[in-house]
């Protein structure tokens, strides 16, 4: 009798799981049934939400239902990211994102609100960018030493501007490597902090590429160094930390389309087709060069296989940073 319970158990639980498979592909079959949701965690004309605004514009014309921003800005990103992953797992909303913000919330957070590692599918990749150590462009600093220099006379005199967290930590890194004792200055976004750094309030910012970039092109601001270790195609003329005697910075940021985990994953797979045909277009390649960007292509697996190494290293860069939780 106990076989035959064992064999009728197996063939209920065999049953069950034959059930559910034609479930998923009826989500998927009618997906997507309402208003896509882009969420933005950032303020309209800001550098990062010219992304997402961008990405919900090409998306329009490859679903058959209306593409709506919403935004949800607050705690340096983290809102939007906790908001995604208590969002209902349909696909229908879905957050344009830094990945980062995601990853390092884990230890700049005593009680982090989730587990970035397991509450988060990341569908597609968009982009991988520097972070772009700037100064207002009459400034007397025209590289990186020239720059340093003037912070080490200055001690905590001088400060920086940062308004994202990989900004932070990268000028945080800059400061234990180069030995200064420059203060920091918490911004709630990049155009918040460019009235003072042309002001002369002060001293330079971390900014993201696409802010950065902006400003260059209407002669505001001059581009010291990019964050990363090797230089990005679409920014090649700018030089890295690294090349410039400040050694072993490697922020690379980048965006992805950030899902709740239980998104089945025909929704998952769906999604990364769009977005991978919008960034393989030679129309979006030249935009991201514009934001200093270049594009990353993945598939889904890819793509949270990188989300994942990013939740591991950064428990390094904020211990580096020196960073204390909050």
């Amino acid at each position: 009798m106990r076989a035959n319970y064992k064999v009728l158990a197996v063939s209920a639980a065999l049953a069950f799981s034959a059930g559910m498979m034609p479930l998923a592909a009826v989500q998927a079959q009618d997906y997507p049934s309402q208003n896509i949701h882009l969420i933005s965690a950032f303020p309209p004309g800001s550098g990062a939400d010219i992304v997402v605004r961008y990405y919900s514009e090409k998306l329009k014309t490859l679903v058959k239902q209306p593409v709506i921003v919403e935004t949800k800005v607050g705690a340096g990103g983290t809102l939007a990211v906790e908001y995604i992953a208590r969002a209902k797992p349909d696909g229908h909303t879905i957050l344009v994102h830094s990945g980062i913000t995601a990853a390092n919330m884990m230890y700049l957070l005593k009680k982090p609100p989730i587990d970035a590692a397991k509450d988060l599918q990341l569908a597609a990749m968009i982009n991988r960018q520097p972070f772009m150590v700037v100064v207002r462009a009459d400034a007397p600093w025209k590289d990186l030493p020239q720059l340093t220099g003037h912070l080490k006379q200055q001690k905590d005199k001088s400060s920086y501007g940062w308004a994202a967290t990989i900004a932070k930590v990268a000028g945080a890194l800059y400061k234990s490597k180069a030995g200064l004792e420059t203060v920091d200055v918490a911004y709630r976004a990049g155009p918040d902090l460019l009235n003072d750094l042309l002001g002369g309030v002060i001293d330079f910012a971390v900014l993201d590429p696409a802010l950065a970039m902006a400003q260059l092109r209407q002669g505001k601001i001059r581009i010291l160094a990019v964050t990363t270790q090797e230089r990005i195609k679409a920014s090649a003329d700018l030089p890295t930390m690294e090349e410039q005697g400040v050694k072993d910075i490697n922020l690379v940021g980048w965006f992805g389309a950030i899902l709740p985990s239980a998104t089945p994953r025909p929704i998952v797979d769906q999604i990364n087709v769009w977005f991978n045909a919008i960034t393989s277009s030679p129309e979006t390649k030249e935009f991201l060069a514009k934001t200093g960007a270049d594009p990353w292509i993945t598939s889904v697996d890819e793509a949270q296989s990188a989300y994942l190494k990013e939740v591991q290293a950064w428990g390094d860069y904020v211990r580096l940073a020196k960073i204390d939780p909050q």
